[in-house]
């Protein structure tokens, strides 16, 4: 199971445009590669938050003249655009190896608690860095719950429910067994819930995506969760004068951690606690790492490994 976040589309500086997406899903996945010449039946996740960020603002910009949609249908919308891209990415990047291996997108739908707590505390940030200047007009303009991003800049906040299963697991884990690459919830997935008639209904949020991407990597039975981020590995005291690098560390070490705030709920907390759930739920191996030093990681020479119980 391999987690992307969804700045892996778009880098710093850039507009987030459709030349941005290619190039960049094209770079990452000839990252890839480096699982699929080894060998390793590969599900990738990845988040939307630029992305949904921006189908919602240009909802709210057009809303006097063009119908718009909930949040769960821009979810929906992202899975299947990001889908596309990685997709497309990686077909190219197997025939170039002479790889004979099919790549397929599913739209996916996870259930959360219609009670989550998450819907009376958006906490979520999506669509782009904004000053504090332009989030407050924006929070005035368009009714948005707006905040401050982990020190790099204000975003729109929105609910983010936990995840509790994802409806589409069978069919994620027979076309990963079949050697079939996997692309699955995108975006966290789809947040749906069950109505009292036994419905499925979607619901305006967006799950974290590292979250689901542990759920899924235990639903699935995954031997690896991967999350690949923009640095090497994980840090103790990350924004002090002498931050401290983790290489390997156990379960109860990562517990230890967690407790202690060493990860903020903005940045490396939801990634370092999918990891330390998977493991807890009978997960044997988890990795945190960057896309350029994936290949590094995985010879044990670089990255955070996590390791679940022995």
């Amino acid at each position: 199971m391999v987690a992307l976040g969804g700045h892996a589309f778009v880098q710093h500086g850039e507009g987030g445009g459709h030349e941005d997406h290619l190039r960049n899903a094209a770079r990452i996945c000839e990252s890839l590669m480096t699982l699929v010449e080894r060998g390793y039946q590969v599900v990738i996740t990845h988040g939307n938050g630029p992305q949904v960020g921006v189908l919602l603002e240009q909802d709210e910009r057009s809303r006097d003249e063009l119908p718009g949609f909930p949040l769960d249908v821009h979810v929906a919308q992202t899975e299947g655009s990001l889908g596309y891209y990685l997709q497309q990415a990686l077909l190219n990047s197997l025939r170039k190896r002479d790889i004979r291996r099919f790549v397929v997108t599913v739209i996916t739908q996870v259930i959360v608690d219609a009670d989550d707590p998450a819907f009376e505390n958006p906490t979520k940030p999506v669509g782009p860095f904004l000053s504090e200047a332009d989030a407050r007009q924006r929070e005035k303009e368009f009714d948005w719950i707006v905040g401050e991003d982990a020190g790099r800049g204000w975003r729109r906040l929105v609910p983010s429910p936990f995840p509790r299963k994802v409806i589409q697991q069978d069919m994620i884990r027979e076309a990963a067994a079949r050697g079939h690459i996997v692309v699955a919830a995108g975006g966290g997935g789809i947040p749906v819930r069950k109505t009292a008639s036994g419905d499925y209904e979607g619901v305006e949020a967006v799950i974290d995506k590292d979250r689901t991407s542990g759920v899924l990597a235990t639903e699935i039975r995954a031997d690896l969760l991967l999350i690949l981020t923009n640095i090497d590995c994980v840090y103790l005291d990350y924004q002090s004068p002498d931050p401290r690098p983790l290489g390997a560390v156990t379960l109860a070490e990562c517990a230890q951690y967690i407790k202690a705030g060493h990860f903020p709920p903005g940045s490396m907390g939801p990634k370092v606690q999918a990891v330390h759930d998977f493991l807890l739920d009978g997960g044997a191996r988890g990795l945190i790492t960057s896309p350029d030093r994936l290949s590094d990681a995985l010879a044990g020479e670089a990255g955070t490994h996590f390791i679940g119980r022995i």
